[in-house]
């Protein structure tokens, strides 16, 4: 239990209030995306899902993904989807928001320049057009920062799926930015099950033991 100061050991428990939005996934990605608004003293952070646990010292992720290559901000591809058509195509077949909605920010991007993903084109931006967005590991940089306003007013204005909104995000801010470098590290998925062991919600467990005893 925290102590009357909010601390945990060495660490404090942030309550936000007067949360803006009654929609919890959209209200889930203030912390995501904003920490370095929330932690304005903060020079670095760590976003992790609350079904994840870090299995290392934070100060060595930090080394390991940002420090020993010079980057800013890393995040990891997605284990199974790389490109944005098939990341809209997944969040209508599994009804992961309005269909509606979703074709209209999937319509506005390409109206914008978002192209197919293509694995061998040499001259990409990114290994992988849509993130695992479970781990974050960030610099609070002004391009680290810039990026995550950006990122956030995507899933402002359209949809709480950031994965749909992270290359646009991404292409646009390099587009706009052409002499300003970010330096983004996206990693394998593999790395970030190495280090943040994934721990399912009790009810999950639950629904997941009577759905294993039905059949």
């Amino acid at each position: 239990m925290p102590d009357r100061m909010g601390f945990i050991g060495l660490w404090k428990t942030v309550v936000v209030k007067n949360l803006p939005y009654t929609d919890m996934r959209r209200v889930g990605k203030i912390p995501k995306l904003l920490a370095h608004r929330l932690f304005p003293s903060a020079r670095y952070s760590i976003w992790l899902d609350s079904k994840l646990r870090l299995q290392l010292d934070p100060l060595l992720i930090l080394e390991y993904f940002l420090w020993r290559k010079g980057h800013e901000y890393a995040i990891s591809n997605h284990y199974d989807r790389h490109c944005v058509w098939e990341e809209v195509a997944q969040n209508k077949k599994l009804n992961k928001y309005n269909h509606s909605i979703i074709d209209q920010q999937f319509a506005f991007y390409q109206a914008d320049g978002l192209k197919r993903f293509n694995a061998s084109d040499p001259n990409k931006l990114l290994p992988s057009n849509v993130p695992e967005g479970s781990f974050i590991v960030r610099a609070h940089t002004p391009m680290s920062n810039l990026f995550s306003c950006l990122w956030f007013n995507e899933v402002d204005r359209f949809t709480p799926r950031d994965q749909l909104s992270f290359a646009y995000t991404y292409q646009k801010l390099r587009r706009v930015n052409p002499g300003k470098p970010f330096h983004l590290n996206m990693f394998k998925d593999c790395e970030r099950r190495a280090i943040a062991k994934l721990f399912r919600h009790r009810s999950e467990e639950k629904r997941n033991i009577l759905q294993a005893a039905a059949e």
